[in-house]
């Protein structure tokens, strides 16, 4: 397993590596059509959530392209929360860094904060240890609970992209939030 840093603990959760263990709960809650609603994936079957597990342990965050996974949990209990993701975008190896952060909740970790509160634990990452400059997070329009996520987090809203996905059979707006690491670092 390749390492890379891991974002800060917070207040109530721990983000770790993923590991086998979680292929089950992973697979609970990926598999649901309601988890994958705004997802570009329809609900993923067993073996997908295999091969996606297997990616993320084995994965490295080294260079442009590569994406830091991270499962979610409580920091007073064990138990599968959810995943989040930073993305390092194409663009060159040099300085500075920009990239795409994402993450997805079972249906037992959503509406409690976690998303919030790992998204800046992982923002954290990103603008402290990692240098990056900017992160932007992509979501489809209905989704609700990540424009307010993001809102929360003082990303601003640079784009909203009508119509520019056809996907499980009807067209979809895109929204593009997006942070500095200046703004980041006074909010």
């Amino acid at each position: 397993m390749a390492e890379f840093p891991l974002p800060p603990a917070t207040q109530r959760l721990r983000l770790r590596r993923f590991t086998a263990a979680d292929l089950d709960p992973f697979f609970a809650y990926q598999s649901l059509p309601d988890t994958a609603r705004y997802l570009l994936n329809e609900p993923r079957s067993y073996t997908e959530c295999m091969a996606r597990i297997a990616m993320y342990v084995d994965a490295g965050f080294s260079k442009p392209g590569d994406w830091a996974a991270f499962a979610i949990e409580a920091a007073d209990k064990p138990g599968f929360l959810g995943e989040i993701a930073l993305k390092w975008d194409l663009g060159g190896d040099k300085e500075p860094k920009t990239g795409e952060i994402g993450w997805t909740l079972t249906p037992a970790g959503r509406g409690n904060g976690y998303a919030t509160e790992a998204a800046a634990a992982v923002l954290d990452l990103a603008f402290g240890q990692l240098n990056f400059h900017r992160v932007q997070a992509r979501l489809d329009e209905r989704n609700t609970a990540s424009t307010a996520v993001c809102e929360r987090l003082g990303m601003l809203r640079e784009a909203r992209l009508a119509e520019n996905y056809f996907l499980k059979g009807e067209w979809t707006t895109e929204l593009i939030y997006a942070v500095l690491a200046r703004d980041w670092k006074a909010h």
